[in-house]
């Protein structure tokens, strides 16, 4: 199974979730809310060959967070993924609105600079406004839009311009989730649980929610059941992972190579 979007340090007990992970043979993209949290979790994932850490400074953090920048500069050449980062338009957010658009653009020119990267990023209630700044800087990497909500012409745009997409249980409980996902390539989507945030059956979702995911993606798709979704998943993992413009290919995701099998999605 893929969860390419979780946030396994702020989970009560992560060496527990770590575990379940490494038992299942889960492959995580384990993101960052700011990069003072970047080593520590990166070391959760020290015996953990599938755990990614991707390094990120989360917009709802950017007023807070914003003297981190140089941090995150520091810290860069070191991750090959990016991520939590992005724009938020919610109200609560809104007020921080020109430290996120600073953040954020910094963060991708930084990118562009070192080779480009893999960008887990956060799009709520600011989707034209990320898509602007992804447009601007295509040098930046390969976008990957977490639980994309925003509406089917910004969807287009977002294909247009090469984006991936990470969906969770959540985004495929209501009827606009599922409508934007049967929007998006099929070989440009990945499973997501962004846990501990999204709720799943009234708790905290977990990488093992997943598979929820991947049942999902089968009735969205028509595909007979989510063994064949999770076929499917393996090969845009490998080609993600693996593409010109994500900076160094991660050649251990092979681990997932749908050509060995899918033993190790589990």
């Amino acid at each position: 199974m893929i969860d390419f979007h979780c946030h396994l340090d702020l989970y009560p007990d992560p060496d527990a979730v770590v575990a379940r992970c490494v038992e299942a043979g889960t492959y995580v993209l384990s993101v960052t809310t700011t990069p003072s949290a970047w080593r520590g979790t990166l070391a959760l994932a020290s015996r953990a060959p599938r755990i990614r850490t991707a390094l990120g400074l989360h917009p709802e953090l950017a007023h807070e967070r914003r003297r981190e920048l140089d941090l995150f500069e520091e810290l860069l050449p070191r991750a090959r993924y990016v991520g939590e980062i992005g724009l938020d338009g919610s109200p609560a957010c809104r007020g921080h609105w020109e430290d996120q658009l600073h953040i954020f653009t910094r963060i991708l020119a930084v990118c562009a600079a070192d080779g480009g990267r893999v960008l887990s990023i956060h799009s709520r209630r600011a989707s034209s406004d990320v898509l602007d700044a992804l447009d601007a800087r295509r040098d930046a990497g390969v976008p990957v839009l977490h639980w994309f909500s925003g509406t089917p012409r910004e969807l287009a745009r977002a294909v247009a311009l090469g984006c991936w997409f990470s969906v969770g249980p959540a985004m495929l409980t209501g009827a606009k989730g599922r409508a934007l996902v049967a929007q998006m390539p099929r070989d440009r989507v990945l499973t997501e649980s962004d846990g501990p945030f999204a709720q799943t059956n009234g708790r905290p979702a977990t990488p093992a929610d997943v598979g929820l995911a991947a049942d999902g993606l089968a009735l969205v798709w028509g595909l007979a059941s989510a063994g064949e979704v999770h076929q499917v998943l393996a090969r845009n993992l490998l080609r993600l992972t693996t593409a010109p413009g994500g900076s160094k290919p991660d050649h251990d995701a092979l681990a997932c190579d749908p050509r060995r099998g899918t033993s190790g999605l589990r």
